[in-house]
């Protein structure tokens, strides 16, 4: 019975150490200070910082409108979504692990002589003794939070690339507006110039210049149309809905443009949620060292 006692004192003992590298952050040497600048401060990450409805301070209704519609109808960001819920699903499983494992089964029969019954109940339980569960479920827990930063990362690149093509697609329809007003004042002067040369007060080159100028406006309208169509169809898609079905009427377009206060790029990068992904992919493979060592023993 001593013995006995010994054997699960060191099974505990045993099962207080991880095999692996733990995981820390890693440190970056800097200077006391810089001589290019009086004045710095230590980076800090800040991906978790709420972005809140940034894009109000357009002062844009219809932009308001569709804003709120890529989180709740895109595909792309649908699917971050499954991969995050999928991320914690594993930290549950690897979890599992810690925990006795409980089986059981019945069967049943009859013959001539008798009818027979048996049940059969079966427990398991993996002593985490090298700590390989354990680095299990920090690696799982790593990459929940590494999901869970691209779905962050993910909201805001759509939602992103959602401004910059409503913007792209105001600014063309202010564009096809004057290429119309060109096209109408060149064909006037084209017309102009062909009764000039039929009256014989122009030469037949400026008859020839004036049709390449109207031709040249109109083939631009028309590339203009084809870009404004594109990014309709690339918007309508960003909110998931069907291309074919979804029309932005071209409107009077005057942008506010934003107050933008100074500052470095680092302060961009801390809340860059992307960058805090990479970190968190890094301290899971960490993590699986450990699991790798431990298949060792």
């Amino acid at each position: 019975m001593k013995t006995i006692s010994l054997a699960l004192f060191a099974a505990m003992v045993v099962a207080g150490c991880a095999i692996g590298p733990n995981y820390s952050r890693p440190d970056v040497e800097v200077p006391p200070q810089y001589k290019e600048a009086g004045e710095w401060v230590v980076a800090q990450p800040r991906d978790a910082a709420p972005k809140g409805r940034w894009w109000e301070v357009f002062n844009d209704p219809v932009l308001n409108t569709l804003m709120p519609q890529v989180e709740v109808s895109n595909q792309n960001l649908r699917a971050a979504e499954a991969r995050y819920r999928q991320a914690r699903a594993a930290v549950a499983s690897a979890r599992s692990g810690l925990f006795p494992t409980l089986g059981g089964s019945a069967d049943a029969s009859r013959s001539r002589s008798g009818e027979g019954y048996s049940v059969a109940i079966d427990a398991r339980w993996e002593i985490d003794v090298w700590g390989r569960i354990r680095r299990l479920v920090e690696a799982a827990r790593a990459g929940e939070e590494a999901s869970q930063a691209d779905l962050e990362a993910a909201l805001l690149s759509l939602q992103a690339e959602l401004a910059t093509n409503y913007f792209q697609l105001r600014v063309t329809d202010a564009q096809r507006n004057l290429f119309d007003d060109t096209v109408v004042a060149f064909q006037r002067n084209y017309d102009m110039t062909q009764n000039r040369y039929r009256a014989g007060v122009a030469a037949r080159v400026d008859v020839v210049q004036a049709e390449t100028q109207l031709l040249s406006a109109q083939a631009q309208a028309i590339e203009l149309k084809a870009t404004r169509a594109q990014l309709e169809h690339a918007i309508a898609v960003l909110i998931g809905k069907p291309p074919a079905s979804f029309t932005l009427e071209p409107t009077k377009f005057q942008v506010r443009l934003p107050d933008v206060p100074p500052g470095v790029p680092s302060t961009l990068l801390e809340r860059r949620p992307d960058i805090a992904a990479a970190e968190r992919r890094m301290a899971a493979d960490n993590a699986r060292i450990g699991v790798a060592q431990a298949a060792y023993f």
